[in-house]
Formats: C-alpha cells, sequence, structure tokens
C-alpha cells in the first residue's frame, strides 16, 4: 500500500478486488458518465456483470485509491492479455507478427483507469498505474484509450505509451479506438516518465 498527502493506493487481488466491485463501479460510473465516454447506466451495470469474470482472468490485478477516511478516489485493473486474444485482430490496419504474438504471459492488458473528477490533476491516475504495475514480470502493457480524451492520451504517453494503430475493442459496431503500447523493458532501463494531466 502506498500514499501521498490524503490518498492511498493499495493493489488487490481477484478475489479482493471482486469484494470491493460495488467502489470501483461507482468510480466507474461517475469517470465514464461525461465527455467523450457517456457511458449510461445500463453500459456501467453490463460492465460490472463482466467484472467477476475478468477478475477470474489469469494475472487479474486492481489498484484502487482511497482517501484517509475511505472515500474512493480512483481505481485501475486489468489482466493478461492470452493467446488468440482477438485484441489485434480488431485493429483496423494489421500489426507486424512479431508485435502481435501473444502467449498468457508477454503482455498485461489495461482494462480500466478512472479518477473521479475532483481529484483529478493531483496524480492519483500516476500512483495509481505505478501501483497497478508493480512488481509485473510481462514485457509490455496494451491498452486502448478513446481518441478525443486528450488528458488521459497525453498521460499514457508521458508514461512512455506508444501508439500502435487504431481499433474497435468489442467489434465493428464499437466506436475507434487508439491502441497503445508499453514496453516495460524500455520503461525500467532509466526513461522516467514526466508527470501527467490526467490524474
Amino acid at each position: 500500500m502506498t500514499g501521498q498527502g490524503n490518498v492511498t493506493t493499495e493493489r488487490m487481488d481477484g478475489a479482493a478486488a471482486v469484494g470491493a466491485a460495488s467502489t470501483f463501479r461507482l468510480i466507474y460510473a461517475e469517470a465514464f458518465a461525461g465527455p467523450p465516454y457517456f457511458e449510461t447506466g445500463e453500459a456501467v451495470a453490463a460492465a460490472f456483470r463482466r467484472f467477476p469474470r475478468q477478475a477470474r482472468r489469469p494475472g487479474f490485478r486492481a489498484a484502487l485509491a482511497r482517501t484517509g477516511d475511505g472515500e474512493p478516489v480512483g481505481a485501475a485493473y486489468g489482466h493478461l492479455v492470452p493467446a488468440g486474444t482477438p485484441w489485434w485482430r480488431e485493429l483496423t490496419e494489421p500489426v507486424p507478427e512479431a508485435m502481435s504474438r501473444e502467449d498468457g504471459r508477454r503482455t498485461f492488458g489495461l482494462m480500466e483507469l478512472a479518477v473521479r473528477e475532483k481529484w483529478r490533476g493531483q496524480g492519483v491516475a500516476r500512483r495509481l498505474h505505478a501501483t497497478l504495475l508493480g512488481g509485473l514480470t510481462a514485457e509490455r502493457v496494451l491498452l486502448n484509450v478513446h481518441p478525443a480524451s486528450g488528458p488521459a492520451s497525453a498521460a499514457y504517453r508521458s508514461w512512455g505509451y506508444r501508439k500502435v494503430g487504431e481499433g474497435r475493442p468489442g467489434g465493428e459496431s464499437a466506436g475507434l479506438h487508439d491502441v497503445m503500447l508499453l514496453d516495460l523493458g524500455r520503461r525500467l532501463s532509466g526513461r522516467t516518465p514526466r508527470t501527467p494531466h490526467l490524474g
């Protein structure tokens, strides 16, 4: 568990995250209610019907940020990307096989990273990201980000992510997202990221 100021971040395994699912849901619903996401109550409910199943995936881990008196501030979670994942097939343009190859251990998929509005701009997202990835043995991290979410994209770039393509997560009916990749070996070789503006 790590802390700064009045906010503490804690890493959780799948069982602990499911036990705190209502807290993750509160953060998710608030963080993604506005533009460019406009998540409806129905969409939030669907996301958290999937949450227990996601939490059982290999390599699942989560991070939760709270104030000293327990108020939820932000959350992040993800899991290892399995071999045969559709993630790379959802890109609008193919990438080299050397990039898309997955074996169930190579890549960690960052599914969500969210900070409630009144705590943004205070470094919470950066701390959540660091807590979530601490001790990770995967080579890299993969994520999708909405292209209209400027602060999120800027934060990911400041942490060392690079855009490798565009994709429609979930199929052709989904909106177009930027697909970004972080090489953990490069990050750990001495590169120090700048403080982002996301949270």
